[in-house]
């Protein structure tokens, strides 16, 4: 009787000369880094770390997201300016970004009247006169591309058990789409409508029904299939029986509140952007924890995919993104992939997303596999976070709550990479989504916060 470490092929030997093998899955933690692998042995069972993961878990679980207003994101914003533009992902300029952005970044400019024409759009978005920012830098999160522009309306929620906020633009639906880089004249026409009508019938619904709590809401939704990233058919409808009733109540045009439910109801994404807010709220409170090895934001570009952690302020690690492995629509493959890209896994951080696929088998035949498979991936989530969420939790797995708080050295330490479900843009701007599917946080990035983390307290000292 064998008790097999490691490769499963000497276990498959034995086992096939009737000896008894137990196979145990492991790998040198670090990706076999011995550097990074001495760095995190001096964080793990160190009551320091361990203490502050405690606090930065205990802010996160507290939070309570509360969807408050609705505003035009440069008077809303902090640190907005005339003509600043975020995006998604860790920070980077014109220069280096993915096709779809620099696409949405064109059709903001034209959105905003700073240009008439696509091509003076072009040569203003390259003239260095625009300042870009990550979202993630003003409160704030924005699905793929992540564009919001001074102009844009923009949801506010608020923490009411810390007190600070959070911030997202309003989904745009499917097809041709900003965020995906489309910017014709059918893209910024919707773009004005949803300031116009959408935002101001949603602001009036709301000022009458009064703040709406979404850690309720998304929990439900969990309970409904919904896994609250790639899924949110659920808690749309939650969303539209909130606000429809008291959208009537108003003094509003009813051809602008029916056009307000058509397009509510005709978009199952509409719900993402304040789940996207709500998980943004609730981990900033967890944020800044001095010592703390929880991750508290992921975030892709289109080039780049970063980290941010508690315990190390506004850093961000950060590597190439890769492409997701997932189902393509019809003509497409993954030749025509962007690397990853969009804000959407501040769902995953929070533990929802792809670490709760468990409550959304459907899930899979949008972004591939099969529903034992999103199980598996929920369960999997177990072994790198810090505890569970019992706010949201799974009912295929007896109502335990879902997988939540990453915590860095558990991930360096299994080699197992936090799993994200995604949406797939076209590499070029303006075609939109191809597809959807799986991907996984590069090791790397959690290598460097672990040395980062290690040098700051003091465990290990860089040459």
């Amino acid at each position: 009787k064998v008790i097999n470490v490691g490769l499963d092929s000497f276990a498959d030997s034995i086992n096939q000369n009737d000896g008894i093998a137990a196979k145990v899955a492991w790998r040198p933690p670090a990706e076999g880094n011995a550097e990074v692998g001495r760095a995190l042995a001096t964080l793990l069972n160190n009551e320091k770390v361990d203490t502050a993961n405690r606090v930065a878990f205990s802010r996160y679980l507290s939070a309570n997201p509360v969807l408050k207003g609705i505003g035009p994101a440069l008077d809303t914003l902090p640190g907005m300016s005339e003509r600043t533009l975020l995006h998604a992902g860790p920070p980077i300029s014109w220069e280096e970004m993915c096709g779809p952005m620099k696409g949405a970044v064109v059709g903001a400019v034209l959105y905003e009247g700073w240009a008439k024409t696509e091509e003076t759009a072009w040569k203003l978005a390259s003239s260095g006169e625009l300042t870009y920012d990550a979202c993630h830098h003003h409160g704030a999160v924005g699905p793929m591309s992540g564009i919001i522009s001074p102009s844009m309306p923009v949801w506010i929620v608020k923490n009411t058990e810390h007190g600070n906020k959070s911030y997202s633009n309003f989904n745009e639906g499917l097809g041709k789409v900003l965020r995906y880089g489309a910017n014709d004249p059918e893209v910024i026409e919707r773009l004005k409508w949803i300031e116009t009508t959408l935002a101001l019938v949603s602001k009036a619904a709301l000022d009458i029904k009064g703040e709406l709590e979404l850690k309720p809401l998304m929990a439900q939704a969990l309970h409904m299939g919904d896994e609250c990233h790639n899924r949110n058919v659920a808690s749309t409808a939650l969303l539209i029986k909130q606000l429809i009733p008291a959208a009537m109540r108003t003094n509003i045009a009813q051809n602008d509140i029916l056009a307000t439910m058509e397009f509510m109801a005709s978009n199952d994404l509409f719900f993402l952007n304040l789940s996207m807010a709500a998980c943004k709220v609730m981990l900033d409170a967890a944020h800044g924890v001095e010592g703390s090895s929880m991750v508290t934001s992921m975030a892709r570009n289109g080039v780049t995919f970063g980290i941010r952690m508690s315990g190390t302020g506004n850093t961000w690690f950060s590597t190439k993104s890769r492409v997701a492995d997932g189902l393509f629509f019809p003509g497409y493959s993954e030749k025509d992939a962007a690397p990853d890209l969009g804000d959407s896994a501040i769902t995953e951080t929070a533990g929802i997303g792809g670490f709760a696929m468990a409550s959304s088998p459907a899930i899979v035949q949008f972004v591939g596999g099969t529903p034992a498979q999103a199980i598996g991936y929920t369960q999997e989530m177990a072994h790198i976070t810090v505890g569970r969420n019992s706010a949201f939790t799974i009912p295929t797995l007896d109502f335990i709550g879902s997988p939540s708080g990453i915590d860095t050295r558990k991930v360096v330490d299994t080699g197992i990479e936090p799993v994200i479900n995604t949406g797939i843009a076209h590499k070029e701007a303006g075609i939109g989504q191809i597809g959807a599917g799986i991907t996984r946080a590069p090791m790397t990035v959690f290598n460097d916060a672990i040395m980062a983390l290690a040098e700051k307290l003091g465990t290990i000292t860089l040459s």
